[in-house]
């Protein structure tokens, strides 16, 4: 079957060009009174111009607008009628045999063949009603987007707006049927109309208190808007699950909830909701004796106190989580957690604090049999050692330092320049002494092994 789609008319003088027989030859041409300079040169450029009007098939039509009408899978009816089920059964397997096909051809690096096929597939899905339409469309339509098939996205959204404005002029409406769609808009990563229609179901799940739709739709917007980086938006609907989960007392839906919102207010650069969402995460696990989950959580905490200069509380915030974390065994979080207790020390001159964090560094690196963070506690305690004028001891922490990057192949050279420079007389008499630091208020709690 050939389908002809009308094209637009082209300017008067593009027609007038197409029936100068000279124009290959001829630089000015009269029509009409008119003086026309044509170049040479646009000669090649008006050609297929002038032949699109002649031919108008040069721009494809939708290719889910082409009418079906005498496709082989239909069968003949002599008669205006719905289909028989058994007809129904029959075009559905013939259709699902298409899809195999197209999948067939995508995997044989054909995407042009498979949307072809697949393009067929929509064409006749229509006769077997809106569901299956839809269904489709959302099935074609992620693959579309997965192969960046940009055009086929853009015509099968189409198709689903124009599905949902014939939809959403009926009475009752079918919220089951629009639900289905906003998804597919989800899929096709159609944004704006995919969180229209998710707020218009929500709204009628609110007012027929069905607590699990509104949990799956809260659930999509708040997807939606993550995909998009809309941290805004997306802590608000965030805020909305919380409520809703805690209101349903849902515990599990109510943890999934505040690990989405911390994660959110992390990434949103908001360190003091942070903080409040990443405590109560805490008391629930605490509650729970979930103790494997408090680690990165402290972790966390401890770098948004940092970054908001509250250091008390960073600092205590580290030392809970090397705390929980040697007491069950999570030898990585304790490393962490003590690594940047130290860091914190060692950035306001709390010298003497941060050589106690390295011996207790130390000890948990032993224990994890972690030879690399072994030697490289050892090379900051010779750091400190160094720059206090305190040789004898920054030799001996950089000695055993050299030791381990022997063992492992690295770094000896490092090591070994540490030694030679402490090794070189000095060029003055003079000790150098510790600077006169001021007191931190309020002073930093030190750390308390368990």
């Amino acid at each position: 079957m050939s389908l002809r789609v009308a094209q637009p008319k082209l300017f008067n003088q593009m027609h007038l060009f197409q029936h100068c027989k000279i124009l290959q030859h001829c630089k000015i041409a009269h029509v009409g009174g008119t003086v026309l300079a044509i170049a040479l040169l646009i000669s090649p450029i008006l050609a297929p111009i002038a032949g699109a009007e002649e031919d108008p098939d040069t721009f494809p039509p939708n290719p889910l607008e082409i009418t079906s009408e005498d496709d082989p899978l239909l069968p003949r009816l002599l008669v205006d009628r719905p289909l028989s089920p058994q007809e129904r059964r029959v075009l559905a397997t013939a259709l699902d045999e298409l899809n195999r096909q197209a999948e067939a051809r995508l995997r044989a690096a054909d995407p042009a063949g498979a949307f072809e096929i697949w393009n067929r597939e929509l064409r006749l899905r229509r006769v077997l009603g809106v569901q299956e339409e839809v269904t489709t469309l959302s099935r074609v339509g992620e693959v579309a987007w997965r192969e960046n098939q940009t055009t086929e996205v853009r015509i099968i959204t189409q198709r689903l707006q124009e599905i949902e404005q014939e939809l959403q002029a009926q009475q009752p409406l079918n919220y089951d049927l629009l639900l289905t769609i906003a998804q597919s808009y989800q899929q096709l990563r159609a944004r704006d109309p995919a969180v229209t229609l998710y707020e218009q179901i929500l709204v009628q799940a609110r007012q027929q208190q069905e607590g699990d739709r509104e949990q799956q739709i809260l659930t999509a917007l708040g997807e939606l808007h993550l995909a998009w980086f809309d941290y805004a938006r997306a802590g608000e609907t965030y805020q909305q699950l919380l409520a809703s989960a805690q209101a349903r007392q849902n515990r599990a839906n109510e943890i999934e909830a505040l690990k989405q919102l911390a994660s959110i207010y992390q990434e949103g650069n908001q360190p003091e909701q942070a903080i409040a969402i990443q405590q109560q995460l805490v008391t629930l696990y605490e509650q729970q004796q979930d103790y494997l989950q408090i680690p990165p959580l402290k972790l966390a905490m401890g770098d948004a106190y940092t970054e908001l200069q509250r250091l008390n509380g960073a600092a205590s915030s580290y030392q809970e989580a090397f705390a929980v974390a040697r007491s069950v065994q999570q030898y990585g979080y304790a490393s962490d957690a003590l690594q940047r207790l130290a860091t914190l020390y060692r950035s306001i001159d709390r010298l003497d604090d941060a050589l106690t964090v390295y011996q207790l560094l130390l000890d948990v690196e032993q224990q994890s049999y972690n030879t690399l963070g072994t030697m490289n506690a050892y090379d900051q305690m010779g750091q400190i050692y160094r720059d206090r004028g305190q040789q004898p001891q920054a030799l001996a922490a950089f000695q055993r330092g050299l030791e381990l990057a022997q063992q492992l192949n690295y770094k000896i050279s490092y090591f070994t320049t540490q030694i030679d420079q402490l090794n070189q007389p000095a060029e003055s008499s003079t000790e150098p002494q510790p600077p006169d630091l001021p007191p931190v208020e309020p002073p930093l709690s030190e750390p308390q092994p368990q």
